[in-house]
This record gives structure tokens, sequence and C-alpha cells, in this order.
């Protein structure tokens, strides 16, 4: 692909939209058709159990990883550029934030992302709590709850003004990540094959992966062909929600990959959907659903900010350039995630559980 003649004929904005969209579009339908789903995956595990959204999670996430460090190796894509190695990362705010979004995602049934999916194919509870997320994330961003937001963070940070490449902090060498992305999926096809999980949701949990691999591509390549400086980033809805609910309400909104991408994902999920008959409306069942939806959407808002990205932001797309502190935001939703599952929702909880109100 020559960028540089796309972004002579359309302008380095329009250049950007496109790819925000191209990668969001790639996401949606491989995220709808392989179901992928971090709070699935953690529910799962939380109750003792290897199963297929556990692999089809691991599947996605370990091929980001396989997709990235290959373009590393291969010299499409520089880690040290991206915007999350860029700056000062907050530890503080990864394990906190990452607590919220684990919690949040539990009790609003689904991550940012997977919301974000099911709301295309008509699930209005998606719809509801998705926008409770993306104000909530503006808020948080430069908004009512933005100085708490950078209380939290300034409370422990990574020395010398950038992000921690845990790769290199552990001494490992080139080809470390390639090794340890492989692992990863070698895991998740043997736990596939014990789940006896189709082809074609293998080729789609794949493709969640490569969607991250594709972002960070395109945002890196256009970064060295525009004159206007380009964020080098790639799959994440807390960011891109906010700047997207912005694009609806400003006269003359800032445009660029990431309010591509969240329309990308919504017309990728529509269009995956509506080839197999997937189109539904779909809402809440009860007053206690709609709360506890609302009120995880109000957390992970606040708590992808505060993490420095959202269940995929932060948890695939950072942990597959192996940011430090993605990969301890990412540990901290599982956890999480699955202690809000044990207190509310497992077999014996001590609150009572709510009716299942829509599918997650």
């Amino acid at each position: 692909m020559d960028l540089a003649a796309l972004v002579d004929a359309f302008g380095e904005t329009r250049a950007a939209v496109a790819a925000g969209a191209l990668t969001g579009l790639v996401f949606g339908v491989a995220a709808q058709r392989s179901a992928f789903c971090l709070r699935a995956a953690t529910v799962e595990f939380a109750r003792g159990t290897l199963g297929p959204r556990v692999a089809v999670w691991l599947l996605a996430f370990s091929t980001a990883v396989v997709w990235v460090q290959g373009a590393r190796l291969l010299g499409l894509f520089a880690p040290d550029q991206a915007r999350m190695m860029a700056v000062a990362g907050s530890l503080s705010g990864a394990i906190l934030g990452g607590l919220m979004v684990g919690a949040g995602m539990v009790l609003a049934r689904g991550c940012p992302g997977r919301l974000l999916v099911l709301a295309a194919t008509g699930n209005l509870r998606s719809v509801v709590s998705g926008l409770v997320f993306a104000v909530v994330a503006q808020m948080s961003l430069s908004g009512l709850l933005a100085p708490l937001r950078t209380a939290l963070a300034g409370l422990w940070t990574t020395r010398g003004g950038h992000n921690v490449d845990a790769l290199a902090m552990a001494g490992l060498r080139d080809g470390a990540g390639l090794a340890i992305g492989a692992a990863l999926a070698a895991l998740a096809l043997v736990l596939a094959r014990r789940n006896r999980i189709g082809a074609a949701t293998l080729v789609f949990a794949s493709g969640v992966g490569f969607s991250v691999a594709l972002g960070w591509v395109l945002t890196f390549r256009l970064a060295q062909v525009s004159f206007d400086p380009v964020s080098v980033t790639s799959v994440t809805f807390s960011g891109p929600s906010a700047d997207t609910l912005m694009a609806f309400l400003l006269p003359r909104p800032a445009l660029g990959f990431d309010t591509g991408l969240v329309p990308g994902v919504a017309a990728g999920a529509f269009l995956a959907a509506a080839a197999v008959g997937g189109l539904r409306l779909e809402g809440f069942e009860g007053a206690l659903p709609m709360r506890r939806s609302l009120a995880g959407a109000a957390l992970m808002g606040f708590g992808a900010m505060l993490a420095g990205g959202c269940a995929i932001g932060a948890g695939v797309t950072g942990g597959s350039i192996f940011a430090l502190t993605a990969w301890v935001a990412l540990t901290a939703m599982w956890a999480g995630g699955m202690v809000t599952d044990w207190l509310l929702d497992a077999p014996g909880a001590a609150v009572a559980r709510p009716a299942e109100q829509t599918r997650g």
C-alpha cells in the first residue's frame, strides 16, 4: 500500500480516518463472528473452566502478539514510537483502572469493545451502556472527573518520562515477543481443540489479533509520511469513543484514526451479523439489570481512562507491544472481573444474581 500517494491524493486527515475505518471494519467483523469477549473469558476462568470463550480470547491475544512482533522484526512497525510507549505510564492507574474495568465489564455484561459490537447488531442495552461509557470517558479525559483521574494516575508512574518495555526490562532478546506469542497461540489451539471450536471461529478470532497489528502498522506508516504529527496507535475504545461522541456534538471536530475506528467497528459488526441473520432488537429486562449495566459502563469509562486503555486497548493492543502498564492493567482486569463474578453472579454468590437479560 502506497500510503504516501494516498495521503497526497486525499489529505492526511482523510487518510487517517480511512485507516481507522479499515482497522475497525476488520475488528468488527472478526469480533462479531468469533464472539470475542474478555468478560466471558474471565467468567469461565473464574468458575474453573477453560472453555471456548477462554480459547477464543487467548487466540485473539496471542495472534495479536505474533502479528505485531512479526511486524516489528520486519521493520514495519517500531513499538517505541507508539503513543502508549512515548509517555510515562501509570502503574497505579493500571492497577486501579484495571480493577474498575474488570468489575465494570461483569456488571455491564461486556467490555467497551463488546458493547459496541453488540450495539451494532441491535442490542439496545449495549447502545445505552456504550453512551454512558463514552460520556464518562470524556468526563475523565477533560471534564469533571479529570482531576481525580490525574491524581490517581500520579501516585505511581514509570521513570524517564516514558513507558517501560517489559521485554527489555526482563533482559529478553529480539524475537522473544514473537516466541511468547507463538507459545500462547499453541496453548489456545490446544484449548480450541478440546472445546471443539470450528475452523471459522478460529479464523475470526485470529482476525481480531490481525486488526490490532493492522492499526499499529497503518498509523506508524502514516506518521512517517505525514507532515503533521500522527499518533501511532491501534484498536482501543476509551479515547476513540469519547472522540466520536464529541464529533457528533462539535461543529468542527478533530478527525483522525480514532474517529474512523468506532464507525468502522460498528459497520463491520453490523455487516457480519446481517450476513448470518444475527440482527435483532434486544433491551433491558427489569430495573436491576439496567442499574448494573449503567453502573458497569460508568466504572469502565473512568477505569479505562485511568488504566490507559480498555480491555482491548490496554489488554490486547498494549499487551501486543509489551508495554509494562498494559500487562499490569490486563492482569488487574482479569482479577477485577473474576472477583466481581464470584461476589455477584457465580453459583452460591453472596448477592442474588439477576436474570440473564441479554446475550453477552
